[in-house]
């Protein structure tokens, strides 16, 4: 990992720190209000998606050539942590965005990229993402969705799985194996697939640990129909074209955790400031006091770490791979030691739901496992630290 040798990793300007005053403020006011509800009846927030689409905070990432306001990667992962401060659920609204949507800024014709990204980035639509399956998670190559080629068509069959915002969304990224006899690997192809598209049909909510507002469902396919002009990139290159998306958006995860690790950070210190025993604010003990410390200093380490691998993802830096997966790895880690160690400090009141910091510790439990496991980031770490990059 060479980083930049004149160490401009990354840079906060004034826009940026305009933006974060301008999320926060639309996040306590039209989202957190509702967040608790949300999680409890497990509904998607349809508050937060109108807030977000009302100040183009729902999909900041997409250029202004299609439409979007063209936040670079720093800014939408700023977007991302302000939301996710008070409402994981709501944040995966910008974040799935990203990561629906990043196949085809990356691979797609300009055809598709002007078919599909203006209505994400007005607000008319929203764009999942399709890779996992049942027996094909961290190992996506086994895929065994089939996207047989019939004439100007491909024919899909096959399901995914774990799909954050099936749905809900009118447009998914969907990898499909084009090629069954061909090498693994590289036999697969991305598509888009339409919500409205004959064939494909939606499986029951999953009933989850955390981010209860965010539907995950599988995604049914049998006989489904796609005009072959839908194919993201060249045939076979879908999990190529998969894994780079990757790169970029395990950054937006990042974001996500160190977010709700603030958000579990702030209000931990309020109660802590308040709570009194033996006849003072527990805030004045000194073992309390080092825990905070400490979870402060990760997880501005974190939040650090994060930011770095934006600018590296905004620039396409050649070592993106190692630092994508370190920030999302580390900052998920770091969320998840944050949140318990909330819950902690405000004792039994921390395992009641009338305090919202139990369910940021569920909520933090996810940002380890999905887009990839923290046991599979290292693994791509690992890989690139071998390589010398």
């Amino acid at each position: 990992m060479t980083g930049n040798k004149d160490f401009d990793l990354f840079k906060i300007n004034e826009d940026h720190e305009a933006l974060r005053e301008a999320v926060r403020a639309v996040a306590e006011d039209k989202i957190a209000p509702h967040a608790a509800e949300v999680d409890e009846k497990s509904e998607f927030p349809q508050a937060a998606l109108k807030a977000l689409v009302a100040s183009d905070f729902h999909a900041p990432h997409i250029a202004e050539e299609y439409d979007g306001v063209g936040a670079d990667a720093l800014a939408t992962c700023i977007v991302i942590e302000e939301v996710a401060r008070v409402c994981a659920s709501s944040s995966l609204i910008p974040a799935v965005n990203k990561l629906g949507t990043m196949p085809v800024i990356l691979a797609a014709s300009d055809e598709l990229k002007s078919t599909y990204l203006p209505p994400v980035a007005k607000g008319d639509a929203m764009f999942s993402y399709g890779l996992s399956e049942r027996e094909a998670g961290s190992d996506t190559a086994s895929m065994r969705c089939r996207a047989k080629a019939d004439g100007d068509f491909y024919v899909l069959n096959g399901q995914k799985s774990w799909i954050t915002n099936a749905g809900i969304s009118q447009y998914y990224t969907v990898l499909a194996v084009t090629d069954p006899d061909g090498d693994r690997g590289r036999n697969i192809s991305a598509f888009v697939v339409e919500k409205s598209d004959e064939g494909f049909s939606f499986g029951e909510k999953e009933r989850k640990l955390g981010i209860k507002g965010s539907p995950t469902r599988e995604l049914h396919f049998e006989g489904t129909r796609i005009p072959a002009d839908r194919m993201i990139g060249a045939p076979g290159e879908g999990l190529k074209i998969a894994l780079r998306t990757l790169d970029h958006t395990r950054v937006t995860i990042g974001a996500q955790a160190v977010g709700i690790a603030q958000g579990a950070l702030d209000y931990a210190l309020g109660y802590v400031k308040e709570r009194k025993q033996f006849g003072k604010a527990i805030a004045e003990f000194q073992g309390l006091q080092f825990m905070i410390a400490d979870m402060a200093m990760k997880l501005e380490a974190a939040r650090q770490m994060v930011y770095v691998a934006a600018a590296k993802s905004e620039r396409g830096d050649d070592d993106l791979p190692f630092f994508g997966a370190a920030a999302k790895c580390f900052a998920s880690d770091v969320a998840m030691e944050v949140t318990t160690d909330a819950v902690q400090l405000l004792g039994g009141a921390g395992y009641v739901r009338d305090h919202p910091v139990e369910r940021m510790m569920r909520d933090a439990k996810i940002t380890q496992i999905y887009e990839g496991t923290n046991q599979i980031q290292r693994m791509v770490m690992a890989r690139q630290v071998l390589k010398g990059i």
